[in-house]
């Protein structure tokens, strides 16, 4: 993974980051690869009002990275805000849970190995939103991260059945770091929030709140933790009643994925911690992160969110393969 740290305001943040790449002559636009491309122009011409009404910083800071690459604002826009919308290789599990020691949030993201060195973890530190470290397989938008008050968010990826101009899973996840403390304040946002594709938003704040949103244009159900089973799961596909009509295609094993890690903490309620995650999250208990790598997928990272004790460990690979490493270098704010 890149390691990367944003500073400053959102447009000189990007421009920062795109001008040092090309002047390495790394050329990002060179790397999009994008099918059905006439009709993503067309739908991310359609997403721009949202954006300029609920995320106007965001757009300044796309303007930044192309200025500084040298290139078309509409290149940029178009990648980023289409992600997730039409076909996009991205498949993970998240879960987190609770109990009078604990508040841990756990997460993998599996994704396609040909572009492995091209993730990124990401130190933001932005003028008049919260600072976060967040994950990303592209640039800008997020998939998982932490911010300065302790609310850990990441998204699972369900395919594009219907889609709506509007903000995608991952400028969802990089909006909640930014702009909320708790999982309340997630909650109603996505209440507010034009969304464009479908995903599962999973969320826990610092005073222990959490939940699963399931969510797309057409509808959002909040899945909390029930009865005596303080932890909530989510992988590729909706499980609420209201929202499993809207699930497509399952892939990447992502109902075993969620059966092992439900099974898992539901088994174990009484011996939640850190090291539970990490082992799940491993596949130690069945089937998470054991692809079969020759056929070009793997897990390419894994991460926990100590909340009550404010750590973060993650691996930059499979967890299966590599072990998990404290990044101290974000001290939270609770």
């Amino acid at each position: 993974m890149y390691h990367d740290r944003f500073r400053k305001s959102h447009y000189e943040a990007g421009y920062h980051w795109g001008n040092q790449l090309h002047g390495k002559g790394i050329s990002i636009d060179q790397n999009f690869t994008l099918e059905r491309l006439e009709e993503r122009k067309i739908f991310a011409k359609d997403c721009l009002p949202v954006y300029e009404k609920y995320y106007p910083e965001i757009l300044e800071e796309i303007k930044g990275v192309a200025d500084g690459q040298k290139s078309k604002y509409e290149y940029f826009y178009t990648f980023l805000f289409s992600m997730y919308c039409f076909e996009f290789n991205n498949h993970c599990t998240c879960f987190a849970f609770k109990d009078k020691d604990n508040l841990v949030f756990g997460r993998n993201s599996d994704c396609l190995v040909a572009l492995e060195k091209l993730y990124a973890n990401c130190l933001y530190k932005l003028n008049g939103v919260y600072s976060f470290n967040g994950n990303t397989t592209a640039f800008i938008e997020m998939e998982d991260g932490i911010n300065e008050h302790g609310l850990a968010v990441g998204l699972t990826f369900i395919h594009p059945k219907i889609i709506k101009a509007g903000l995608n899973a991952g400028m969802l996840v990089r909006y909640l770091l930014e702009k909320c403390k708790t999982t309340d304040e997630v909650i109603e946002s996505l209440a507010m929030i034009p969304i464009a594709s479908q995903q599962t938003i999973t969320v826990m704040d610092c005073i222990g709140n959490f939940a699963v949103i399931e969510c797309n244009c057409n509808h959002i159900e909040v899945i909390k933790p029930t009865g005596e089973d303080s932890f909530v799961v989510a992988a590729n596909g909706f499980i609420s009643p209201k929202m499993i009509g809207y699930n497509g295609i399952d892939d990447w094993h992502s109902s075993e994925r969620y059966s092992v890690a439900y099974n898992s903490l539901k088994a174990n309620k009484t011996r939640f911690s850190v090291e539970l995650a990490k082992d799940i999250l491993s596949g130690k208990y069945g089937f998470m992160c054991q692809y079969e790598r020759n056929l070009g997928v793997d897990t390419v990272w894994s991460v926990v969110y100590d909340i009550k004790n404010k750590k973060i460990f993650r691996v930059e690979g499979n967890p299966s393969r590599k072990k998990f490493a404290e990044d101290s270098r974000m001290k939270f704010i609770s």
